[in-house]
């Protein structure tokens, strides 16, 4: 008798070191160097086939914003209905293709990503993000493979999810995928999140509309072709390039729209939320919504927490990849008897950190992401300089004139209720609070009620009842907490991610709980020998 299939066992990706005179950094090198001597034309890919509007948009390198990597046609309503045409047309045979079938497409893919297409994703990340090596291997290479992997694994795991069956009966659970098509939206950050919306979804049987961020192109562009070298069918993922406001209003207007599966700002998915709201009596169903969204992320450490490990979590999590992580800590609180040496080794440890162009291996950070980005980090500084409680530790400098560049920051401020202590900035800024020592039970209720936020946060403490105490006070502050370590970094199998309030719906990528967002359960009975008469036995005379 032939059991069920059993798919390889999910394994998270070795990273690579790229140290000198290893192979793969000669190998990454040429790449490099030869698709930055290119010049590409990025097209939104519909139905298996590119489309090419003629509207271009420039991608650039941010570290050198003069430096043109390719040009996007920007997809038009017209284009994206098409998309939404080929979604629905590719549904019902996607729908029944075996999940083995289905399977494989993306297990063939997460070997080809991290076989003969990791130099090409590393390298379009890394120029097309200016993300350095080390950023881009761990994401657009690792996580990104760890997500088709493990995803497949947890399919397995929720088709075996089956109910009991009495004597006589047969129940089953069918997982159907949704009716209609999922929009997915991705951000510019991670190449790992953009490949994950749309093939999460497409995995369970959906077809999907996937609109990739248009400072994050190049990578997109790349992943697509990946995807259909895989074998994955026409229509069954669609990328759409064009402004959100075009892309959203016609996909959100859709009657056959299913589900939403978006990482991004706080405020494009509450407006996304809010359409569908409106929309929702022409629907064929109600979309599921899925969302990851912004962060205030922190760090408390107790008056027990170590020097060195603290600084370290502070400089990494909050630098690396220009602090452009929805979970790099901003806000960082510390007792005042351990400020002095505290400030004293961060301003030592930033004063070091290179940065500049990420072909240059000795960078440790890049540029930020895009001029609107660098401006609101510009304004954040200026604020800092001129409040009267706040000073800059290190750094403060900004400078546009060949990249984006945004120097790490460090911001002290004496007032609990400054902006740049509650806003989200996206950037290498992080901004420190010195508290009493007396007040640790204080402190932890100001990180709970200071932002709207709750996506992740840390405590630093050799103390275990502090360790305790913060875990309770903060239980709804952070959906990933870590417990002396940077609030960054969650690895696929390891740290489900996601979190709550502001920050989105907590369905937790890179588990079977976000997988199963993309599935629509069906309970079906069968009765073996069924009666063939309505009287019960208690109806009878005695």
């Amino acid at each position: 008798m032939a059991s069920a299939p059993v798919p390889p066992a999910a394994y998270n990706e070795p990273v690579k070191a790229y140290a000198p005179g290893s192979p793969e950094r000669a190998s990454l090198r040429r790449t490099i160097e030869r698709m930055a001597g290119e010049r590409v034309e990025i097209a939104s890919v519909v139905a298996g086939q590119e489309l090419r509007t003629g509207n271009l948009s420039p991608a650039v390198m941010p570290h050198l914003h003069s430096h043109v990597l390719g040009d996007v046609h920007l997809a038009g309503p017209a284009e994206v209905r098409q998309a939404i045409g080929a979604a629905l047309e590719a549904r019902r045979e996607w729908a029944a293709t075996p999940w083995p079938d289905r399977a494989g497409v993306f297990l063939r893919a997460a070997d080809l990503l991290t076989g003969p297409w990791r130099d090409v994703l590393n390298a379009a990340t890394m120029l097309g993000q200016s993300k350095t090596v080390h950023q881009a291997e761990i994401d657009a290479v690792c996580e990104l493979a760890d997500f088709l992997r493990f995803n497949v694994e947890y399919m397995a795991r929720i088709y075996a999810e089956q109910p009991m069956s009495p004597p006589g009966v047969w129940n089953r659970m069918e997982y159907r995928p949704l009716e209609g098509f999922v929009f997915a939206v991705s951000p510019f950050n991670f190449t790992s999140i953009a490949g994950n919306l749309p093939t999460s979804a497409a995995l369970m049987g959906n077809t999907v509309v996937w609109k990739g961020a248009e400072t994050a192109a190049l990578s997109s562009h790349y992943f697509m072709k990946l995807l259909q070298e895989a074998g994955l069918p026409d229509g069954v993922i669609n990328l759409v390039h064009g402004p959100g406001s075009v892309v959203g209003e016609t996909v959100l207007d859709h009657p056959e729209l299913a589900g939403i599966h978006f990482t991004g700002s706080t405020e494009v998915f509450r407006w996304m939320w809010k359409r569908v709201g409106e929309n929702l009596e022409r629907y064929r169903v109600y979309p599921r919504l899925v969302g990851e969204t912004g962060g205030k992320d922190f760090i408390v450490a107790h008056p027990s927490a170590d020097v060195e490990e603290l600084v370290t979590a502070v400089v990494r999590g909050g630098f690396e990849y220009q602090g452009q992580k929805c979970s790099a800590p901003s806000r960082v609180f510390v007792p005042a008897p351990m400020w002095r040496e505290v400030s004293g080794r961060i301003a030592e440890e930033v004063s070091t950190i290179r940065m500049g162009d990420v072909r240059d291996f000795g960078n440790f950070m890049g540029a930020v992401i895009e001029q609107s980005a660098l401006d609101r980090h510009r304004q954040a500084i200026d604020d800092a300089r001129a409040h009267a409680d706040t000073d800059i530790l290190v750094g403060g400098e900004v400078d546009d004139s060949e990249g984006y560049f945004v120097a790490p920051t460090v911001v002290v401020t004496r007032d609990p209720d400054f902006r740049l202590l509650k806003e989200e900035l996206f950037g290498p800024i992080v901004t420190t609070y010195v508290y009493e020592e007396k007040r640790w039970g204080d402190t932890l209720e100001l990180i709970d009620r200071a932002t709207p936020y709750a996506l992740t946060g840390a405590v630093f403490a050799r103390d275990r009842a502090a360790i305790q105490e913060a875990e309770s006070a903060l239980v709804n502050a952070a959906g990933n907490f870590y417990i002396n370590d940077k609030p960054t970094g969650a690895v696929v199998g390891q740290q489900p991610f996601g979190g709550a309030r502001a920050s989105g719906t907590n369905d937790k990528a890179g588990s079977m709980w976000n997988l199963i967002r993309w599935a629509s359960p069906r309970a079906v009975k069968e009765t073996l020998v069924p009666p063939r008469d309505y009287r019960y036995p208690w109806l009878k005379s005695d």
